[in-house]
């Protein structure tokens, strides 16, 4: 864990130099910016959605132990990139175009859903008894959940409106190279950001369920 905070620290930093001092100013300004923090933390929480899914069916499928906290935690980080790329999102929309929020862009209320969805699980999981019947139902709520992943993902590729402009096509990124290569930095920044953040919350759960079980049979 701390090779991996040092790697996302060391990212982050690179990152935002290359934003700021390296990208080159397009003809939205500096309001594009925003670019290199909205996209890679929306790419973000898919990735931890799927992760979530992933941990979900290694738990009804082989029943691998700690598979279901590992699932919760994945989501839990999901959840909290998934409100940043709201915020984010908003911001970039009404500086750029004078709107908050479009409600007839399918991507921004596909990308909600998935987020309401998501954040309904902690209702559900904790509205069930801690045992093997929550851990089932968590399993079964992440592999729904993860169908809308790529739905909402795709949507921006359908979607023609000018809120979600198009900058990855067939023939490649439409942008230059340097504005490129800072994405990638950005979007591996981001990443190693919620790996060691999953990392971290992960070990303060187990350490939590240890500490339990040792009052448990002491008492």
């Amino acid at each position: 864990m701390p090779a991996l905070a040092a790697l996302a620290t060391g990212l982050i930093t690179g990152a935002v130099a290359l934003i700021f001092f390296y990208a080159p100013v397009d003809q939205d300004g500096l309001n594009q910016k925003i670019f290199y923090f909205h996209v890679p933390i929306a790419l973000t929480a898919y990735v931890c959605f799927g992760w979530g899914a992933w941990k979900g069916l290694l738990h009804l499928w082989k029943r691998e132990p700690g598979a279901d906290l590992e699932s919760y935690v994945a989501i839990h980080q999901g959840v909290i990139f998934g409100l940043l790329t709201l915020v984010t999102g908003s911001l970039w929309a009404k500086i750029s175009w004078g709107h908050w929020w479009v409600w007839s862009d399918r991507q921004l209320v596909l990308f909600l859903v998935l987020f309401l969805f998501y954040s309904a699980y902690f209702m559900l999981r904790y509205s069930i008894e801690p045992g093997p019947a929550r851990e089932n139902i968590c399993a079964v709520y992440s592999l729904f959940g993860v169908v809308l992943v790529p739905i909402s993902f795709l949507a921006i590729r359908l979607s023609e409106s000018f809120i979600h402009p198009t900058v990855f096509k067939r023939s490649g990124p439409d942008m230059a190279g340097s504005q490129f290569a800072t994405f990638c930095v950005a979007l591996a920044a981001m990443i190693a950001l919620a790996g060691a953040l999953y990392r971290l919350e992960l070990s303060g759960k187990r350490l939590d369920l240890r500490l339990r079980e040792l009052r448990e049979a002491l008492s």
